[in-house]
């Protein structure tokens, strides 16, 4: 052995770590206690799963009925109106005043601030939901839906949004994202940026839709306006209004353009305004048409009337004074009032020599318009409606003085005479309300007075809205 390690060149050294011969090795049992403890294990798993099983079962059902007890706790409401779902809607308050202008804010023809109502589709009723939702008003082409599609999905009314067009500001600005509490919710600001001219219908429509996220997974149908055309607002210099006063220019009249062919022929006969304009028509309709002349037609003319009489003529009175008679008229030449002998006479009783007298101090009144006397109209309510005729003689004595006078006057102003103007007297009665006595004639100005009430009448103290008419025949 020393002969040996003398022959390796090395001595044998137990605690360099080389030079150790013995290794640990894990004992047979070891291996078995091992095995044993595995094999244990696994038949503990197999044991213990479905103990698991069942312990989860249990607390599945347990969460499924403590659900379903809530469920049968919900309020009623909310219960009725998930079942119902999908006969809620959003609905646009009225309709919008036309036309839009660009950069103007979008209001109802009333002048209240623009409104988005939740309604019942079956009944039409308004309705509200327990929890508040975001509601995002949009803008949407104007040839949706089509009219065989009154039932749109939400992807088929997202698929018609018009957006802006590239580089421009955002379509609509203001408020366009609102959130609804008690089944409506009020926009005050809300205005077009860009004109409608760009798109193929020519037309926006205003849109109204619910997030998705705010809406629970109850389906709302979206809302949507009636389509309209929106005008670069440089065309508000030239919108009509409604309802016009007796101060606009009559170009601000339905069918008449500003310096268009009507409007230079009414000027060349020295009607410049909406006032000038009734006044003719109350005295001399058939003149009034004539002027406008055939390029006019009915329709246009219709329109135009119709506009023109929604005018508020407020509350002033112009008094003209004859030798025997007096009368009173109203801003656009009606007579609310006629005196004989000083004393205030009934004008549904005129007849005869009394009319007469009367339609001639009309015409004379129109031609001297800007001589008049002003009175306050308040107070013609306050005086008596009734009076006891004049002699015979002196009815006789004021025609014959007065009738060559008037006539000459008619001629030289270039007035038609049509029958009997009487035929339509307006009476202001002691409530101060406006009453209208028709005649017995088929003259112009009957006939005029007749329309008052057709469409409907003008007004002593505050016009009816009149939302404009088409555009065909229209001088603009």
């Amino acid at each position: 052995m020393a002969a040996k390690r003398l022959f390796d060149g090395s001595e044998y050294d137990p605690d360099r770590p080389d030079d150790k011969r013995i290794r640990t090795r894990p004992s047979f049992a070891a291996v078995i206690g091992q095995v044993v403890m595995v094999k244990s294990l696994q038949n503990f798993c197999s044991a213990l799963e479905p103990l698991l099983r069942r312990v989860v079962t249990e607390e599945v059902e347990n969460g499924f009925k403590r659900s379903a007890r809530w469920v049968q706790r919900t309020p009623a409401p909310l219960q009725i109106q998930a079942l119902q779902a999908s006969t809620l809607q959003l609905s646009f308050s009225g309709d919008l005043s036309l036309p839009v202008f660009t950069g103007t804010k979008i209001e109802p023809v009333d002048g209240n601030p623009l409104q988005v109502f939740l309604v019942d589709s079956q009944t039409g009723s308004r309705t509200t939901l327990p929890y508040p939702v975001k509601v995002e008003i949009v803008a949407l082409d104007g040839d949706f839906p089509p009219s065989d599609n009154e039932n749109w999905t939400s992807e088929e009314f997202n698929n018609k949004i018009v957006r802006e067009r590239t580089g421009k500001r955002p379509l609509l600005t203001g408020d366009v994202l609102v959130t609804m509490r008690d089944g409506f919710v009020m926009i005050s600001d809300l205005a077009f940026t860009d004109n409608s001219s760009w798109i193929r219908s020519r037309n926006f429509r205003l849109g109204a839709r619910v997030s998705q996220e705010s809406c629970q997974g109850v389906r709302i149908r979206e809302a949507i306006t009636v389509p309209f055309v929106v005008k670069d607002h440089r065309g508000e210099l030239y919108k009509k209004h409604h309802p016009p006063a007796l101060e606009d220019d009559v170009w601000r009249l339905e069918k008449i353009g500003k310096d268009g062919a009507f409007h230079k022929k009414l000027r060349a006969e020295g009607i410049k305004r909406v006032q000038d304009f009734l006044k003719l028509w109350v005295v001399d309709p058939t003149k009034l048409r004539k002027i406008l002349g055939l390029g006019m037609s009915d329709k246009a003319w219709e329109a135009t009337i119709k506009h023109a009489k929604t005018c508020v003529l407020g509350n002033k009175r112009y008094l003209f004074r004859g030798l025997h008679y007096s009368i009173v008229l109203n801003p656009i030449c009606q007579v609310v009032k006629v005196t004989i002998n000083g004393l205030p006479y009934p004008t549904s009783d005129l007849t005869g020599v009394h009319r007469g007298n009367i339609e001639n101090m009309v015409r004379e009144a129109y031609v001297h318009w800007n001589s008049l006397e002003e009175v306050d109209g308040l107070q013609l309510s306050e005086s008596p409606t009734t009076a006891l005729l004049p002699a015979p003689g002196d009815e006789e004595v004021q025609y014959a003085n007065h009738h060559d006078r008037h006539q000459d006057i008619i001629r030289s102003s270039g007035i038609h005479q049509h029958g009997n103007l009487t035929d339509g007297f307006v009476d202001i009665a002691t409530d101060a309300f406006v009453h209208i006595h028709y005649g017995g004639g088929g003259n112009d100005w009957g006939q005029n007075l007749t329309q008052y009430l057709d469409a409907p009448p003008i007004h002593s103290n505050n016009g009816s809205i009149y939302n404009g008419s088409d555009s065909s025949d229209c001088d603009c």
